[in-house]
């Protein structure tokens, strides 16, 4: 990872640093459980320790790091049951939106067509980086919950989401199938337009069974 090119300026400081942080996580470049150092990175990138901990403080919110004992800041990392078990919350939370579709406010709906549009343009883009694409990826199944209307169950999806961006980031890396996924968000969203609650829930299964098992391929 070489921070050599970055034109650093003082009023944005913190936020291009935690910006090449996620890039380098996100282009596969630091791997899973490797150590952050605030020691290295700040001579890396000619910035204080205080700014390298505010950007790392920054990851560690968005979910891509944690805080190690004894070890500092390490980047997040998950086992095969981890991504199993976050599948398996999703499938829950996500089929409650399915089951909210026929009753939901036409702007949420909308919501979820919007966000399979950015995706597709997204992914249609060749200078996409794979940290958009997978957030406008998540932003369509955020927008799938959110068609509950509770605010409380969205948040504990986007706790879900920000737990395997990272992994689902490494997926969409190495198979660079943006086509395919947009093939496969749109029977999505045209089962969910159709009414047809079962199916939509059967293509919801598969669709999450399908990640699940790349995911845990990709560790």
């Amino acid at each position: 990872m070489s921070f050599d090119t970055l034109n650093l300026e003082p009023a944005t400081t913190v936020d291009r640093v935690t910006d090449e942080l996620r890039r380098a996580l996100f282009e596969g470049e630091l791997d899973p459980g490797t150590p952050l150092r605030e020691v290295a990175l700040a001579d890396s990138l000619s910035v204080a320790r205080s700014t390298v901990r505010e950007a790392l403080a920054a990851l560690v919110a968005e979910g891509l790091a944690d805080r190690m004992p004894h070890k500092g800041t390490v980047i997040r990392s998950l086992d095969r049951e981890a991504v199993a078990d976050v599948c398996l919350a999703r499938l829950v939370l996500e089929s409650a939106g399915v089951r909210a579709w026929p009753e939901a406010p036409e702007e949420l709906r909308a919501g979820v067509r919007q966000r399979l549009d950015a995706f597709a343009e997204r992914a249609a883009d060749p200078s996409t980086t794979i940290a958009d694409l997978t957030a406008t990826h998540l932003a369509i199944h955020r927008s799938i919950v959110a068609l509950t209307g509770s605010e409380r169950i969205v948040a504990a999806a986007q706790a879900l989401y920000s737990e395997i961006r990272l992994a689902l980031a490494n997926v969409d890396r190495i198979r660079r199938n943006a086509a395919e996924q947009v093939v496969s968000h749109t029977t999505l969203v045209d089962l969910l337009e159709a009414g047809d609650t079962e199916a939509t829930l059967a293509e919801l299964r598969t669709h999450l069974a399908d990640g699940e098992t790349s995911m845990a391929a990709s560790l």
